[in-house]
C-alpha cells in the first residue's frame, strides 16, 4: 500500500474515531455524526481500494478520474450546507414564533387583573 493510501486511511480512521467521541460527549447529533461517518467510511474504501475510483471514472467518462473524488466532494459539500440553512431557518422560525407566543401570554397576564403577579 502506497504512503499516500495509509495516510488517507489513517485520517479515515481518525475522523470516524473523532465522531465517536463527539457524540459520546453530545457535541454532535446522531443524523449529522452519521453523515461524518458515511465521509469517513467512503475516504477509507477509496484508499483500501484505489482502483475503484479509476472504474467509476471510466465508467462516467472522466479523463483523469481523481478529479471526480473533488468533484464529488463539492457536491456533498454544498448539498450538505444547503441542509444546514434548511435546519438553522426552521429552528429560527421556531424561536420566532416561540418569542411571540411568550409575548401574547405575558400581555393576557397583564390585562387580567385577578392574575397573580
Amino acid at each position: 500500500m502506497k504512503p499516500t493510501y495509509l495516510a488517507i486511511v489513517l485520517v479515515g480512521i481518525g475522523l470516524a474515531l473523532g465522531i465517536v467521541y463527539l457524540v459520546r460527549r453530545d457535541h454532535i447529533y446522531i443524523r449529522q455524526a452519521l453523515f461524518w461517518l458515511a465521509v469517513a467510511a467512503v475516504s477509507f474504501a477509496l484508499a483500501v481500494f484505489p482502483p475503484l475510483v479509476d472504474a467509476i471514472g471510466e465508467l462516467f467518462g472522466i479523463a483523469y478520474p481523481p478529479t471526480l473524488i473533488l468533484l464529488a466532494a463539492i457536491v456533498v459539500l454544498v448539498v450538505k450546507a444547503l441542509l444546514a440553512d434548511i435546519a438553522l431557518t426552521k429552528v429560527s422560525r421556531d424561536l420566532r414564533r416561540l418569542n411571540q407566543r411568550i409575548a401574547m401570554l405575558e400581555a393576557e397576564r397583564r390585562d387580567d387583573p385577578g392574575a397573580p403577579k
